[in-house]
């Protein structure tokens, strides 16, 4: 039998949450809410939740720290729930490690399908041995490994660990080497047309690359000037 996945609500709002957990629950997660912004990383440590969904009705400063707090003791997924639309709003966010954004209202429906993407991201299927892995969604260049199959990244013998999404960035850029493409196509290709964030968070996720992933000799990721950025292989 498949193991109940544990979603953790932080939400101030008693009647929203026990809103959200009927959804959760009917789609057959456990669930757990938080109502206070400073006990959310506490409860997380003891829930151990798969998932974190994070209302902005918080106090901007608490949900931001709270935020912060999580990435900083955990790898655990973050979904932001808010009704502001300020650009700048859901950037900080995202820049302090949140996973994803989803604008209020918003359907039950598009909720439970944000948490699937998610959670399949953090959790795919086992490691397959080596030579299926290279027969499916794999790069491989001298000191880098990228394995989209397993969502492993090898870098001089060393795995490294990183957040789904600079993953799939790191393999969309390697898979194409040499091309060009836009923060535009970045953005719609890995985050979605109907993403709501702006090219920005194409621009951390890079820096966060590079930061992993100092000069080599072999390949870097350049940026192209007003245009973009690829993963230029050294000839």
């Amino acid at each position: 039998m498949t193991e109940q996945q544990k979603i953790m609500i932080a939400d101030p709002d008693v009647s929203a949450a026990q809103l959200t957990t009927f959804y959760l629950t009917q789609a057959l997660y456990e669930t757990t809410v938080v109502s206070d912004a400073d006990l959310v990383s506490a409860e997380c440590f003891s829930f151990q939740p798969d998932l974190v969904l994070l209302e902005a009705v918080f106090p901007e400063q608490e949900m931001f720290q709270a935020c912060k707090e999580l990435r900083a003791q955990s790898d655990v997924p973050v979904i932001l729930l808010s009704s502001a639309y300020e650009v700048t709003d859901r950037v900080r966010g995202l820049d302090l490690g949140a996973d994803d954004y989803l604008a209020k209202p918003y359907d039950a429906r598009e909720l439970l399908s944000r948490i699937r993407a998610v959670l399949r991201r953090y959790h795919p299927p086992k490691a397959a041995p080596a030579q299926e892995a290279e027969a499916g969604e794999y790069v491989k260049y001298p000191d880098l490994a990228i394995s989209l199959t397993n969502y492993s990244v090898i870098y001089k013998g060393q795995t490294i660990d990183m957040p789904p999404k600079e993953l799939e960035l790191l393999y969309f850029l390697a898979s194409s080497p040499n091309q060009v493409f836009s923060r535009e196509q970045l953005l719609d290709r890995l985050w979605g047309f109907d993403y709501m964030g702006d090219t920005r968070t194409v621009d951390v996720h890079i820096k966060r690359l590079r930061e992993k992933f100092k000069a080599n000799k072999y390949w870097a990721i350049k940026t192209v000037w007003g245009v973009g950025y690829k993963f230029e292989v050294k000839k």
